[in-house]
């Protein structure tokens, strides 16, 4: 299947020419798509000199940073206007194992129409991570599960597969989440959709290399935006209960 790796970079210099190389080792035949935000530390240069030498990686320029999200999306969008049938997610700091990517892979072309490289199912690990970073993880899944749920053990994971028309399916530009909590977000909306989702254990490692783009700010967002998703979630089913709803919306 032809396959497309996104990867959003915000000064990943250092982590980046890694991440390809890996990346590559395991899956030749991939395509990577850069999606810099403006990295003020060479980064987007640094993946412009690579496309030059090598087809399989293009690169995308965001005048300035707008998150996470805003980055797949923009991915995304690039992806579909192509002839991609898988379009992935993949974190440019080498967290996530090229060696595992294939098995996201299988699980497409066994019948997924997204793939989640999850850290909390058996099999799945973690691996030089700090117990607060533990704790903050666990707490949100089990958060997002309780309030929304999605029935997903690692639904803030960032190693992901999509098959083409799931993406098609999605209503894109209604995403708003611009950090971690875009995880969240795309996995609610493919569940959502009636798409089925398959976790499949990889392997987590802490970064050796640059710095996390993990703070407040971002925690907060998922926090808020969770809430309000279950709060319209459970608007919902009790606007179902009430006596000729279901009919109404039958007719």
């Amino acid at each position: 299947m032809k396959t497309l790796v996104v990867i959003p970079t915000y000064n990943e210099i250092e982590s980046l020419p890694r991440t390809l190389d890996r990346l590559f080792e395991w899956t030749p035949e991939a395509h990577v798509l850069v999606v810099d935000d403006g990295s003020p530390d060479g980064t987007g240069e640094y993946a412009d000199a690579r496309a030059a030498e090598d087809p399989r990686i293009h690169v995308l320029h965001n005048e300035e940073k707008g998150g996470l999200g805003a980055a797949y999306l923009a991915g995304f969008a690039w992806a579909l206007d192509g002839d991609w049938e898988v379009i992935c997610e993949m974190d440019a700091d080498g967290s996530h194992r090229g060696r595992d990517l294939p098995l996201l892979l299988r699980a497409v072309e066994e019948g997924a129409d997204l793939a989640i490289g999850s850290r909390w199912i058996p099999g799945g690990a973690i691996v030089n991570w700090p117990l607060r970073r533990h704790l903050l993880s666990r707490a949100a899944n089990a958060y997002a599960n309780a309030v929304i749920g999605l029935g997903v053990a690692d639904a803030t994971a960032g190693f992901r597969a999509f098959r083409r028309g799931t993406l098609e399916a999605l209503d894109l530009s209604g995403v708003q989440s611009a950090g971690y909590c875009f995880q969240i977000d795309m996995t609610r909306r493919v569940l959502a959709s009636g798409r089925t989702i398959v976790e499949v254990p990889t392997a987590f490692i802490e970064r050796e290399l640059g710095h996390s783009k993990m703070d407040g700010d971002i925690i907060v967002e998922a926090l808020a935006r969770v809430a309000r998703w279950g709060a319209e979630r459970r608007g919902r089913q009790l606007r179902s209960l009430l006596p000729g709803t279901r009919a109404r919306d039958a007719a």
